[in-house]
């Protein structure tokens, strides 16, 4: 699973990361957008605040509006804000807070006597936020995750679900060779005798298909070259679902060649509503359950390797 609990934060749902020592990934508005336009920065610096009073957990946050989340955690005024609402939580007895903030629990320390908004530091980024854009095909790819790879996050992630059209990610998860005083972006990996420079790029990539009503399919060789993209890059890749849809020689594998629904699909391609083709291959609709996840017989599931403080 990508994560253990999600978090919808409301009034009533605000302090609910704070009242467990137990360690949790958290989906952020997992069916919303942290970052939406109905999301003012008051309720942002709120969100921050418990976040980072949780070191325990783990925070994965998924946005279509990058350029909001960046123009957000690269204001300097965020950090003041982020503080107050931490001072909020302490004035206001929340004792989960408090317990937080003795003896200078990361990331949040105080400084003497907490009355005031400056006897608090917050440390930017947090390191159990981890900060990710979704993209379905190249145009979203290369329209986010610039901006995500400019916005300072402890990992920064993509959700390439559904995936709708093939993607290089190569530009996104290689560093930079600097060559003759040219920097440029290794499409290839870097190539003996070049000198590798640090540079921001992505910690983890997920895929997936599309699933509901009006589900689309993937075409498994989208999902295998974006594989195999990560592992040149030594990137964790994981894949979460096919979706509706399984392309015939997968379906075989997973069902069965006795499945009716594949001697279907073969006796009738494109004929039904049940059946597909996408470019040169046949897709049968099964359902999300029996599509499943498996990738070439295999469950990939890499998750970024994150040490903290």
């Amino acid at each position: 699973m990508l994560f253990d609990r999600t978090w919808a934060p409301t009034e009533a749902t605000l302090s609910a990361p704070l009242c467990t020592r137990k360690s949790f990934r958290y989906g952020v508005c997992a069916h919303g957008d942290l970052f939406a336009e109905g999301v003012t920065d008051a309720m942002l610096d709120r969100i921050f605040a418990v976040m980072a009073l949780c070191p325990q957990h783990t925070f994965q946050v998924l946005t279509k509006r990058p350029e909001r989340m960046r123009d957000y955690l690269t204001d300097p005024r965020s950090i003041g804000r982020i503080a107050r609402r931490i001072l909020d939580l302490w004035i206001g007895g929340e004792k989960h807070a408090r317990a937080a903030m003795a003896g200078d629990r990361w990331p949040v320390r105080s400084i003497g006597v907490v009355d005031d908004p400056d006897d608090v530091t917050v440390d930017l980024p947090l390191p159990n936020v981890w900060l990710g854009v979704s993209c379905e095909d190249q145009k979203r790819a290369d329209e986010r995750v610039p901006v995500l790879l400019d916005t300072p996050a402890a990992v920064r992630w993509v959700s390439a679900e559904p995936l709708l059209g093939p993607i290089d990610f190569r530009p996104y998860l290689w560093a930079s060779a600097d060559i003759g005083g040219t920097s440029f972006p290794m499409l290839d990996g870097p190539r003996p005798g070049e000198f590798i420079v640090p540079a921001e790029r992505l910690h983890w990539i997920i895929v997936g298909g599309e699933s509901g009503p009006g589900a689309r399919p993937t075409n498994p060789e989208w999902v295998r070259e974006i594989r195999s993209q990560c592992d040149d890059a030594g990137v964790p890749f994981l894949f979460k679902q096919w979706g509706e849809w399984l392309e015939v020689e997968c379906a075989r594998d997973t069902l069965g060649d006795d499945d009716p629904r594949i001697s279907d699909a073969q006796c009738r391609p494109g004929g039904k509503a049940r059946l597909t083709v996408l470019g040169d291959k046949i897709f049968v609709r099964v359902s999300k359950t029996a599509a499943g996840r498996l990738l070439d017989g295999v469950t990939h599931d890499g998750f970024p390797e994150v040490r903290r403080g």
